[in-house]
């Protein structure tokens, strides 16, 4: 029997396992043969991209001290060796480069290595000998990309730095075991995020961690480049003995100040459109058709007699006697017969001053010009006096500039009303981070800590003659207001209380009866039994002292007359007492423990100085002079106003009138601000504080006299710069009354004399003082009996 053989599948069936589509209806079981493809080849691998590259630097290890303080000691209670500091700035300039302060970078890796070295080492004093922290700046080394720490190294705090014995007794060397990827302690929620948070919030509590008193030797000196229109830190160590041309060039940078400022004023700048264009694009919302100012040099003024120009120079007087402007060209007479100044009794204008002036040339072709120099050692032109005279018609302080247009960092509307950014956003004017670098930080911790329901006051008084005895029983009077109550249960301290002298009322140690050494070190002695009966208050603020004409050691060859500013502070010799009273005080508030906020402390400062908070958030300038009563004796007098001089003014002498009516708020702040009719029904101590606020603020200077008038010490002039302009300013004025005026932004204010019973009034037993409020800008002149 043939048994039948089932035909065999073709080779196509076997070599590809795909079915038939539709065998049921009839169709081939494969009618078109498998298309052959090319096999897929792999991406080519994507070049890595490059590592950003910093140049290293050689940062002195002076340079680091004290952010590394402020790092290791002040907030992680540790203590760096000479050895350790010189390793930490040869890895930060090597790593970090140039942006380690301005980038923050340098405060990253001082954190990083700080927190490891606790994690490894129990030892309170951090040595750079020992191989803990070389193995740490190894480690570091290896994360640190573009002079940053990369956060997905693996970097995080409980695990990246164990140098330990590893739990198989092993000696691990470097690192320990990392964990792996997948774990919570490598990415995310680590505790290089966490932990640093909550240690942060720790050690931030006290907003007094960020006061910072810079004194006057202590600033840096920037000069102004022409050329690149921004400011250069000086290469030459400031002297007390300079070279005779830096006198020259003490007026040279104040001019270029002013002129920079004003240029940049959008009353001085040329319209780039048409007229009617320029008015569609006006950011403001308002139309203006006022014309373009432009100022004229004064060497341009040759061969252009009987017109009209805007001049910006220096109010001189002249070696004959006669007034005249200077500027970096030239020199010229002023004829100031018929002027007026611009507002009426509502500055001041005194020879040293930079000023506006608008008038009319007249040239004097019998005089030709005189090859004398001026006084601004002109650069340019002829350099020297020009023949002829210049009859002025209005006077005007150059516009104030707010400190939100210089630095930046104000509120969004300001900067949309703006027509151009901060000016010198990345400058950092008093050493402690440019508003750019630091400024958004600074205000999110200012937001943090100042909270709007409470007070964050700095208390300010003046003429503290502690040879007297009312000013002592003066000066319980503000400690005791300031002491909370024992039953109190949220107690609320003065961030700060500023003392300024003089602390006598005789010129000490000039031979004075009753005014020598041991009588002034006794004065401070009383002091500090004063202070020693208030140890709450002590132990919870910071006491800064401000040196007047009549303490050591100026006044011993002065004799209390004017010494050339800025002077340094008192000699420790006499206040050694004080300082022991603060020690004890904190003893007796927190013992032996650690203290849950910032501990008392006494700061012996120069004048001027400056007080910060939150970095560049907020800057109170001080001073000590008698501003006032100079300003009165050397300033110009002005002839009555004609009623119809209104009718023929120049277009630049109503640009001037208009820049004048700035709003200006006077104590108490909910007075509303006045205009130029109400100016003359003020009381005469209102119109000196609004004349002498205007002025020190239009001038950008804390003494715009001249040298004859009020000496400084030529390479250290740049501490009386009031450019940018401060968020506070103390001018501590006998002579003027107290007052509290905000202009252009920034708080201006006198305590005047503390004890009112040999002050302005003479009130007898009542103390007077100024306190400002750090949170809301607000300052007030308070009395208390």
């Amino acid at each position: 029997m043939a048994t039948s053989r089932r035909p065999e599948k073709p080779s196509a069936l076997l070599e590809n396992p795909i079915p038939s589509s539709s065998p049921a209806f009839g169709t081939p079981v494969h009618p078109i043969n498998p298309r052959k493809t090319a096999p897929i080849r792999a991406p080519p691998a994507l070049k890595p991209a490059p590592k950003p590259t910093v140049l290293p630097i050689l940062l002195p290890p002076a340079t680091l001290r004290p952010l590394a303080f402020r790092t290791f000691t002040k907030k992680h209670n540790l203590t760096l060796t000479s050895s350790a500091l010189q390793s930490l700035a040869s890895f930060i300039g090597r790593q970090c480069g140039s942006g380690w302060r301005e980038e923050g970078l340098a405060e990253k890796v001082l954190e990083e290595v700080a927190k490891s070295w606790k994690k490894c080492s129990g030892h309170v004093i951090v040595e750079g000998d020992g191989d803990m922290l070389k193995g740490i700046l190894k480690t570091l080394e290896g994360s640190m990309v573009g002079g940053r720490i990369a956060p997905a190294s693996g970097l995080s705090r409980q695990t990246s730095f164990n140098f330990a014995s590893g739990t198989d007794g092993q000696d691990t060397g470097a690192l320990g075991s990392r964990p792996p990827l997948d774990s919570n302690t490598s990415f995310g929620m680590s505790g290089l995020e966490v932990e640093d948070k909550e240690e942060e919030e720790e050690f931030l509590k006290d907003p007094r961690e960020w006061m910072k008193v810079v004194g006057a030797f202590d600033q840096p000196k920037l000069i102004y480049n022409v050329t690149q229109k921004h400011f250069d830190k000086s290469t030459t160590k400031p002297s007390l003995f300079p070279a005779p041309s830096h006198k020259t060039d003490l007026f040279r940078q104040r001019y270029h100040v002013v002129h920079q400022r004003i240029l940049r004023n959008e009353t001085f700048q040329a319209p780039t459109f048409s007229a009617a264009r320029s008015a569609t694009l006006n950011r403001t919302g308002s139309v203006s058709t006022s014309q373009t100012n432009t100022i004229t040099p004064i060497a341009n003024l040759l061969g252009r007699s009987g017109s009209t120009h805007l001049l910006l120079g220096m109010l001189v007087v002249s070696p004959t006697g006669t007034l005249a402007l200077s500027d970096l060209t030239g020199t010229i007479a002023l004829d100031l017969q018929h002027a007026r100044p611009i507002p009426e009794n509502g500055a001041y204008f005194a020879p040293g001053m930079i000023v506006l002036v608008d008038g009319s040339y007249e040239e004097d072709y019998g005089n030709p010009a005189s090859g004398s120099n001026s006084t601004l050692g002109g650069i340019g032109g002829i350099g020297g006096t020009i023949g002829g005279k210049f009859i002025g018609f209005s006077v005007g302080q150059p516009p104030a500039e707010r400190r939100t247009t210089t630095l930046g960092g104000g509120s969004e509307e300001s900067d949309k009303n703006s027509l151009q950014g901060p000016a010198f956003g990345w400058t950092d004017f008093l050493g402690l981070g440019s508003e750019r670098a630091t400024g958004t930080k600074m205000t999110r911790l200012a937001s943090k800590l100042l909270q709007p329901t409470s007070t964050y006051n700095i208390v300010m008084a003046s003429d503290l003659h502690l040879d007297i005895p009312s000013t002592l029983s003066a000066l319980r009077t503000l400690l005791r207001t300031y002491t909370p109550a024992p039953s109190d249960p949220h107690p609320v301290y003065p961030l700060a209380i500023v003392l300024m002298g003089n602390f006598s009322s005789k010129a000490s140690l000039a031979g004075v009866p009753g005014a020598g050494s041991i009588e002034y070190k006794e004065h401070f002695d009383s002091l500090a039994g004063v202070l020693a009966d208030f140890p709450q208050l002590v132990a919870h603020t910071s006491l800064i002292f401000v040196p007047g004409d009549n303490d050591a050691w100026p006044s011993a060859f002065s004799g209390g007359a004017a010494v050339p500013l800025p002077r340094k502070e008192v000699p420790s010799m006499f206040t050694n007492r004080i300082r022991r009273a603060v020690v004890e005080a904190n003893r007796e508030v927190w013992g032996a423990g650690k203290a849950k906020g910032k501990e008392g402390e006494v700061i012996w400062t120069t004048n001027p100085s400056r007080l910060s908070w939150f970095g560049v958030k907020g800057e109170l300038a001080i001073l000590r002079d008698d501003v006032l009563t100079r300003l009165h004796r050397t300033s110009i007098r002005f002839s009555e106003p004609e009623q119809d001089d209104e009718e023929g003014m120049p277009d630049a002498t109503a640009v001037l009138t208009e820049e004048s009516q700035e709003a200006m708020d006077v104590d108490p702040p909910n007075r509303p601000p006045v205009n130029a009719a109400e100016q003359e029904q003020l009381d005469s101590d209102t119109q000196s504080a609004r004349a002498l606020t205007r002025t020190l603020l239009s001038q950008s200077h804390l003494s715009p006299f001249p040298l004859s008038v009020r000496p400084l010490h030529w390479d250290f002039a740049h501490a009386l710069n009031l450019y940018p302009l401060p968020t506070a300013l103390v001018v501590a004025d006998t002579d003027a009354p107290a007052f509290v005026v905000k202009y252009c932004g920034c708080t201006v204010m006198n305590p005047g004399p503390i004890d009112e019973s040999g002050g302005r009034g003479r009130r007898e037993g009542r103390a007077r003082w100024v306190e400002f409020d750090v949170g809301k800008g607000v300052g007030i002149v308070r009395s208390e009996e």
